[in-house]
């Protein structure tokens, strides 16, 4: 995509599943940062008054949850997982989709098959985990079919719509 295209298109979060990074990082990682520091600047402004304002997700997150979740990570230095041109996984890292209930994320530890994600999960999605409750968000381990474990990430009891 050409860079005029993705600036009339605007930031998008990695979720997982779009396309692996075009070998253009140190973009991308700036992309991160300037997004994550304007979420957070946010979160000062409509959380004034409050002892630790960055601690709670803004209203504009409660209202796009897979997309503030996906900042996080992204910011938070996790990897994202990718895919190829014909859909098969390509790159091992989070994916992030909608959740079971209303304004809840899912996050899965994903990768190509035999990459070892599987094995891996658990300790992946605990260092996800810890970025997300350190951002305010409450994230529950679960185990799900095939054994396969994934977060379950809601806003905090106190900041849901």
């Amino acid at each position: 995509m050409s860079a005029s295209r993705e600036q009339e298109r605007g930031f998008e979060p990695a979720t997982g599943d779009g396309p692996e990074s075009d070998g253009s990082a140190d973009g991308r990682a700036g992309e991160v940062r300037t997004a994550f520091e304007g979420m957070l600047q946010i979160r000062r402004l409509t959380g004034a008054g409050r002892a630790d304002p960055e601690g709670v997700p803004a209203p504009w997150e409660l209202h796009r949850p897979l997309r503030a979740v996906a900042l996080a990570l992204e910011a938070g230095g996790i990897p994202a997982s990718a895919v190829g041109p014909s859909g098969e996984r390509s790159a091992v890292g989070y994916r992030v989709c909608e959740g079971e209930t209303s304004g809840s994320v899912r996050v899965e530890w994903a990768g190509p098959q035999g990459s070892g994600a599987a094995h891996d999960e658990e300790e992946a999605l605990a260092r996800c985990a810890t970025v997300l409750r350190g951002l305010g968000w409450t994230a529950l381990l679960y185990r799900g079919p095939r054994r396969r474990r994934f977060l379950e990430v809601e806003p905090p009891h106190a900041a849901r719509p």
